[in-house]
């Protein structure tokens, strides 16, 4: 652990320098799915409009889905990249959910969460992450389920060891919100200040430590803080 960091802080400092996060424009768990699915490798601005022009042109019931036209997916798709796959995918994500679920996904989400997972990953995009980013923005459980972007946070932060593969990493994060809140809302808004983070200031390459609000207390960016001085 940093310099004595816990998630907790970190949260506090991303907040006071982000302000609250934008929410995500649904808790329902099919929803979810789709909003996972609308706009592929688009940065949120852009998957937020895909959602939003899917739900106010075609509807976002499985029904609603399977009768729109090809065009009318694409239409929604194109927001990102690969739209004819990607309204392919939607399509299949109406059809599981009207074939295995009887169109509603909210008693899934409610069973024991090795088998809510198990029902989730049934559909297109959807891994372990995108199962358990479900499940916390559904209401149902304080998982972080953090991306890639707030995974890479959570590792130069030094909150997470990195691990041999992704899922290790991955897996290594959830000891990181040992002491957050447990309310599903404190996780949620955790979840969204570092993934935000990650997609603006922690990037990948070229990080602009200099302008972050952890930067004295990062251990990737401490070296570099000491370098300038």
């Amino acid at each position: 652990m940093a310099d004595g960091l816990t998630l907790r802080v970190a949260v506090k400092a991303l907040r006071s320098h982000y302000g609250p996060p934008e929410p995500l424009p649904t808790a329902d768990p099919f929803e979810l799915v789709l909003w996972d699915n609308v706009a592929y490798l688009a940065p949120p601005a852009r998957r937020r409009e895909a959602f939003e022009l899917l739900r106010s042109t075609i509807g976002t019931s499985p029904k609603a889905i399977l009768s729109a036209t090809r065009a009318a997916l694409e239409q929604v798709t194109s927001k990102g990249i690969l739209k004819s796959s990607f309204a392919v995918k939607l399509r299949e994500c109406a059809h599981i959910a009207l074939a295995d679920f009887g169109g509603d996904l909210k008693a899934v989400v409610h069973r024991p969460l090795d088998e809510a997972k198990r029902g989730l990953r049934s559909f297109p995009g959807i891994g372990e992450p995108g199962a358990e980013k479900i499940l916390l923005f559904s209401g149902r459980r304080a998982l972080l389920a953090p991306d890639s972007n707030a995974l890479r946070v959570l590792v130069r932060l030094g909150l997470v060891r990195e691990g041999s593969s992704y899922a290790r990493t991955y897996a290594a994060a959830r000891a990181a919100t040992a002491d957050l809140s447990t309310g599903v809302r404190a996780v949620q808004e955790a979840h969204l200040l570092l993934q935000q983070h990650g997609q603006t200031l922690c990037k990948r390459s070229a990080p602009l430590c200099a302008a972050c609000p952890l930067e004295r207390r990062c251990a990737y960016a401490r070296p570099k803080t000491r370098r300038r001085r």
